[in-house]
């Protein structure tokens, strides 16, 4: 079950994507905390921006909360050239789509990175209680949807993404929008890369929200470069 990171062909293999499904991906620390000073990049290294890209590469639709899109500041969605290539030969458009979420819209506007210099037409997920001209402004850069009346709609989302040709749908968080999807039993699978980091005391981990029913998940694989380990956890299969 444990493996050394290896090529990227047996990567592929290794985290192969089933459709329709809901992948979520995150980094932790050792001790809980899904970010450092207020991001996640310095809990990782260069194999766990490998490993992104390569998720990246496999799915139909990058879905993530606006929080995590300003804090983490994502730009236009791109994969590399050879992943380009690699979706070409499996007949997948040369890019994911990204998908963001917002109830609100704040903060939210077309001159943002991930609209302007999107390579593919973004969708924005919103709800219908969201303001009228935050969703004009953002139909000039995107398509807008809704998913609910004042608070998202979780458990349609999946479908909502599948019904527009984007069943393999990849979460990069952020924890609230991670906890909807848990609460409403919509993840099917969760890659989380484990840092050999202490980040001491905090309230963040990579899982928010009110209560919900715990969930047991089944090991698929332990992938490490003897640094971090590339943990991958799915659906029990019994």
């Amino acid at each position: 079950m444990r493996a050394l990171i290896g090529e990227t062909a047996d990567l592929v293999e290794a985290y192969a994507m089933d459709r329709p499904s809901v992948r979520v991906n995150f980094v932790s620390s050792a001790d809980g905390a899904a970010t450092l000073d207020g991001r996640s990049g310095g809990l990782g290294n260069a194999n766990d921006q490998r490993i992104l890209g390569l998720l990246r590469q496999l799915a139909d639709v990058l879905l993530v909360g606006a929080g995590t899109l300003r804090a983490e500041g994502y730009g236009g969605l791109r994969v590399s050239p050879d992943a380009v290539r690699w979706r070409a030969a499996h007949g997948l458009p040369d890019h994911p789509r990204l998908a963001v979420v917002s109830a609100r819209l704040h903060g939210l506007g077309p001159e943002h990175p991930a609209f302007a210099d999107a390579p593919v037409r973004p969708l924005v997920i919103t709800v219908d209680a969201a303001p009228a001209a935050g969703r004009s402004a953002l139909e000039s850069v995107a398509d807008v949807l809704t998913c609910g009346d004042e608070t998202l709609d979780a458990a349609a989302l999946p479908g909502l993404l599948a019904d527009r040709g984007l069943p393999g749908v990849l979460c990069e968080g952020g924890p609230t929008l991670f906890g909807a999807l848990a609460a409403a039993d919509r993840v099917d699978e969760l890659c989380l890369t484990l840092s050999p980091t202490l980040a001491g005391p905090g309230p963040d981990r990579i899982i928010a929200g009110p209560a919900s029913v715990p969930r047991r998940l089944a090991l698929r694989h332990v992938i490490t470069d003897d640094e971090l380990l590339f943990l991958r956890y799915g659906r029990p299969t019994s």
